[in-house]
């Protein structure tokens, strides 16, 4: 048995992170498992997926390392039981943080009104004693900050560090400060220490720090809303035929093979296939289609889709985790939980984030309590502390998951799924777009274009799909369809007979009725009667052109073609507009692909190419230095969807599950891959932007929080009166405003990635 066939892969959900540190300790913490062979944890879905050895690992032994680097771990439950879960998880931690937030807001407000008597005089002498100032910071420290000591000191118990370490470092400095002061007040005194305390400072950070993961938490919720919008499609019962009686059951317990029944207005509750009435029903739901669609007997049905007139029933075939609608929440949440390359950096710089801010701040204090200005252990212990809290590696590790998480999730409200951070990242950097054409460009079925009759249109039409009503050719099918579309009264053909390659023969109504291509005209001696210029014609056009002739004499001519799809020319010149180039790649006849090329306005045409050669035909491009999307069925065109840079892959409902390819197009329109690239450089552009706020925050913010402004300010002869407020009379950053400019930046990366949610398809 290979190792391959012994791995499992499970998903655990933990709790406490907060930063990209996070994310490295639990990585680090599961990988040290016995059994373990891969491990991914994402900061934004809160979630991990563990890949180990079958019968090595179990979850506790995955519980225990996570709870023993200070963080909690869960199972994953069934989508909606998880769903719910993860609801109710989210409002307890919501619900939590305005607790303690409000506990600390007020108490943190009443510090700093009595820490401050010049400014508000009117203030109750008692609270400005300095005993009650430490009993009113206490539990903000203490309480309201718990959260923060816990996953802070756990991480230096672990030899590790994390945002929370920085807070619990810089608040207990500030404390503790305070408390040593108040209680040895002469001591400090004796030694020319400037007196004062800083309780309102500890408080006031802890507040904001309580403020950002609120607001963060909110946002955070938010960005998953494309799953919860699915899940809550599914309806919760449907009417099933029971022992003769049609009764209501919980969703849960329909099985495959019960015959289920849907009355205008509700929704199909799982997948099957209609046996009897017709109904339109609204598929927007699995495959982005706007357009209503018509469902009859043998049809195929999606649950979650809404019925909008008829009554019908259908036969389950898949129910649960089988339905297309569980299929599409599993490769979404699959791909939000997946980390793109880019990730990559953010993680080598969360590795030592934390420990350099720790060394920087610790430098800045040992600097500024030799060369700074008096009180000199005052200003150290300022810069100390605000530089711990100023940093921010939560805005790193947000900046990335985020976005991948609004993005997939926006696409697969459009019916675009993509199984991979990774794919969505790299489809911004296609320079080429292979479209296969049968199926892809075309609608995949060949249709009537042309009737040219000699004399009779109609009787053309009658005699050859008359007699084409026995052949099980395709472009046979075409015929019978267009005469019944136009309501034409079709006879039973007598003596039916097919010359492959040729055509067909059969008598109908009495007369010999014969066709196909010139050969079996010639064949039979039947006098064209000038139809040859308008055949050829038809024949330049690359569709398919047969003669129709009845007892030795033409009648006319038929063009059938696989027509092209209404939005393809459309999407074609958009690519081009994106600076994209357009191969048309296709098994078809040369003659057929220019003619479908010239309307396209495609100018590269590689044609006559058998299924297994494709793929190669895709490495070619590749050689040339393009990045290639390769945009097919997803059947026949697999081998080229899985050697393209991004394999595209169109389908229905039903083609959830095309392996090969890392985009599906649940429609089968080929606006989806429009949709798909500007997704995908919407979402990158994103990542970019949080990326480069978060980056820049950071080497902007932290030089400043050490007091780098301090010796401009002496150059400058002081500070400016419009800054005072902010760098106070000395030059050094206020703790409490970097308090409020960590919260803030990590709330502005979330807010950036849910701009993604206005995004329009095609």
């Amino acid at each position: 048995m290979t190792q391959a066939s012994t791995v499992e892969t499970t998903t655990l959900i933990i709790g406490g992170m907060t930063c990209a540190s996070c994310v490295m300790h639990v990585e680090r913490a599961l990988q040290g498992v016995p059994g373990v062979q891969g491990v991914s944890v994402n900061l934004a879905t809160e979630k991990a997926q563990v890949e180990f050895l079958q019968g090595a690992a179990s979850f506790d032994d995955f519980r225990a390392a996570v709870v023993d680097a200070g963080y909690t771990a869960g199972t994953e439950a069934e989508e909606d039981a998880q769903t719910e879960i993860e609801r109710l998880a989210r409002t307890a931690e919501i619900r939590g943080l305005q607790r303690r937030l409000a506990v600390a807001g007020l108490l943190g407000l009443a510090v700093l009104l009595g820490s401050m008597p010049d400014l508000f005089p009117w203030v109750p002498a008692f609270l400005q004693d300095w005993y009650v100032l430490w009993a009113l910071a206490t539990p903000v420290q203490f309480w309201a900050g718990w959260q923060f000591y816990v996953s802070g000191l756990g991480a230096l118990r672990h030899r590790t560090a994390n945002m929370h370490t920085l807070i619990v470092l810089g608040t207990s400095t500030a404390y503790l400060f305070s408390v040593a002061v108040t209680l040895f007040t002469g001591f400090f005194a004796d030694r020319g220490v400037e007196i004062g305390v800083y309780f309102d400072t500890s408080t006031l950070i802890i507040a904001l720090v309580l403020l950002g993961r609120l607001l963060e938490a909110r946002a955070k919720g938010r960005t998953s809303e494309a799953i919860r919008t699915l899940l809550g499609l599914q309806p919760q019962t449907a009417r099933v035929q029971r022992d003769g009686d049609a009764v209501d059951v919980p969703i849960a317990e329909v099985v495959p093979g019960d015959l289920v029944l849907v009355r205008p207005g509700e929704k199909v509750p799982v997948d099957g296939v209609v046996t009897a009435g017709a109904s339109t029903l609204d598929e927007s739901t699995p495959t982005g289609e706007s357009m209503p669609v018509e469902k009859g007997p043998s049809d195929k049905v999606f649950g979650a889709t809404l019925n909008r007139t008829g009554s019908f029933t259908f036969r389950a075939t898949q129910v649960g985790r089988d339905t297309v609608l569980a299929q599409i929440i599993r490769l979404v949440e699959t791909a939000q939980g997946s980390r793109a390359p880019v990730q990559r950096l953010v993680d080598r710089v969360a590795a030592y984030f934390v420990p350099a801010v720790i060394a920087v701040a610790s430098f800045s204090f040992l600097l500024w309590l030799m060369l700074g200005p008096e009180p000199s252990l005052t200003y150290s212990l300022l810069t100390f502390v605000t530089v711990l809290i100023i940093a921010c590696p939560c805005a790193l590790g947000l900046a990335t998951p985020t976005a991948i998480m609004v993005g997939i999730g926006k696409g697969a409200e459009y019916g675009v799924l993509v199984r991979s951070a990774e794919a969505l990242e790299q489809a911004h950097r296609v320079t080429t777009v292979v479209l296969d054409k049968t199926g892809t460009v075309t609608r995949g079925t060949p249709t009537v274009t042309d009737v040219v009759p000699a004399d009779d249109r109609e009787q053309v039409l009658r005699l050859a799909a008359s007699a084409e009503r026995a052949s099980e050719h395709a472009l046979g099918e075409a015929i019978v369809e267009a005469a019944r579309a136009e309501g034409i009264p079709l006879a039973e053909p007598q003596d039916f007979q097919a010359a492959p390659g040729l055509g067909v023969e059969a008598t109908v109504d009495g007369r010999q009725v014969v066709i196909g291509n010139r050969a079996l005209m010639e064949s039979h001696r039947i006098p064209l009667d000038g139809l040859e210029a308008r055949w050829e014609e038809l024949s330049a056009r690359g569709v398919t052109a047969v003669f129709v002739a009845a007892d030795g004499r033409a009648l006319g001519l038929l063009a059938v073609a696989d027509t092209l799809k209404p939005e393809a020319a459309a999407v074609v010149a958009r690519l081009r507009q994106m600076g994209i180039g357009v191969v048309l790649l296709t098994g078809d006849h040369s003659r057929t692909a220019e003619a479908v090329a010239r309307e396209l306005s495609v100018d590269r045409v590689v044609a006559e190419v058998l299924p297994q050669d494709k793929a190669a035909q895709v490495r070619a491009l590749q050689d040339e230095g393009q990045v290639v999307a390769m945009v097919g069925d997803g059947v026949n065109d697999a081998p080229a969807l899985a050697q393209a840079s991004v394999g595209i892959a169109m389908g229905t409902g039903a083609g959830v599950s095309v392996e090969a390819a890392e985009v599906t197009l649940m429609r089968g329109d080929l606006r989806g891959v429009l949709t798909a690239l500007r997704l995908s450089r919407s979402t990158v552009r994103t990542i970019r932007q949080n990326l480069f706020w978060a980056f820049f925050y950071n080497v902007l913010l932290i030089p400043v929080a050490a007091g780098a402004l301090y010796p401009l300010f002496q150059a400058l002869g002081g500070v400016p009166g419009g800054l005072e407020p902010f760098f106070g009379d000395r030059g050094f950053l206020n703790p409490v405003l970097a308090a409020l400019a960590m919260a803030l930046s990590s709330v502005s990366v979330v807010g950036n990635s849910l701009r993604l949610r206005r995004l329009r398809p095609g």
